[in-house]
């Protein structure tokens, strides 16, 4: 009976254990675009952060524009998109503070094998100038020749800045009959240009995933890395004394985490195994922007990312948290 006893108290001590734990741990929402959340790689840092910290971090997937709404509503701490116009907007109306870029990669332009717009070689603005082309010359109006995102995503907000640089007024574009709008994430419209086999603007990172890793569609990647394609992605405390329920504490925790060594090693190595020589699905920014480099991608990043010549003007910093940008 001793023996009996002594384990039922060891049990109902292991249980108050595991039960203490668990709701001991705070709640961190995250409001993200879809194309990190896709691709898995937040999977790796929620990980990684979770066992460092008491915290139960959740994830809130949308696109750019969305999230953000998310946050100015009050149901997220922290937002991690991909969109510096929007995100400049953010700062400006007083929702966000302490911004900052973490990683990056680029978009690209992808379609059918056969390349039936003839876009193999061409800069992005003649790949869309052929793209426009081969739609107006269908005569069949339910042939779809170009899918968008459709969805205020940071995709879709650099997909209509590249009909503007080349010359298209996307409110027209827009209503043409070869141009569809998936209005969903970057996954759901990948598949859907694949079905139709049609072109669209995609992110790298979830392309990849789509064709190489899950071999879901059959696209092929058309476009070379460069300056027009860049692709930025940062974090953004939900400012506290704008929305004061929110979990500021913890917020700015995940934003050190994710400029830690170790989380922009992850962000680095991410994928890595899996994607062989078709490139990193994203690379850390962090180092890349802090150490002044006269490298041409750190000088990309400032010139399509920074607001105000910094990554995070000191007005929209919160003053008890210099270190993040030390």
């Amino acid at each position: 009976m001793i023996i009996a006893g002594v384990l039922i108290v060891v049990v109902s001590v292991a249980v108050t254990i595991v039960y203490l734990q668990f709701f001991a741990r705070r709640r961190l929402v995250v409001s993200t675009t879809t194309s990190l959340y896709e691709t898995d790689l937040l999977k790796a840092v929620e990980k990684a952060f979770e066992a460092k910290y008491l915290i139960d971090v959740q994830f809130i997937s949308a696109g750019t524009g969305i999230a953000i709404e998310h946050a100015k509503n009050g149901d997220a701490d922290l937002i991690l998109v991909h969109s510096p116009s929007q995100e400049k907007a953010f700062l400006q109306e007083g929702y966000g503070v302490s911004r900052k870029i973490i990683a990056y990669n680029f978009f690209t332009i992808v379609g059918p094998q056969n390349d039936p717009a003839q876009i193999e070689g061409l800069n992005v603005t003649e790949t869309l100038k052929h793209i426009v082309a081969y739609g107006r010359n269908q005569t069949d109006s339910s042939i779809k020749v170009w899918f968008s995102r459709g969805d205020n995503s940071g995709t879709h907000s650099k997909e209509q800045s590249l009909w503007k640089t080349a010359g298209f007024n996307y409110t027209t574009l827009s209503a043409e009959a070869w141009y569809a709008s998936a209005g969903a994430g970057m996954g759901e419209t990948l598949l859907k240009a694949d079905q139709k086999s049609a072109y669209t603007l995609s992110d790298i990172g979830t392309y990849l995933k789509y064709y190489e890793k899950d071999d879901l569609v059959e696209l092929k990647s058309f476009m070379q890395e460069n300056y027009d394609l860049l692709n930025v992605y940062s974090a953004i405390a939900v400012n506290q004394t704008r929305l004061s329920h929110v979990n500021f504490d913890d917020a700015i925790n995940f934003i050190e985490f994710l400029i830690s060594e170790e989380c922009q090693q992850l962000i680095e190595d991410f994928g890595k195994n899996d994607y062989g020589q078709s490139g990193r699905l994203f690379h850390a920014a962090v180092h890349l922007i802090a150490q002044n480099s006269t490298q041409q991608m750190a000088q990309w990043i400032r010139k399509y990312a920074f607001i105000e010549n910094s990554e995070c003007p000191p007005k929209y910093r919160d003053p008890r948290h210099p270190e993040l940008y030390s």
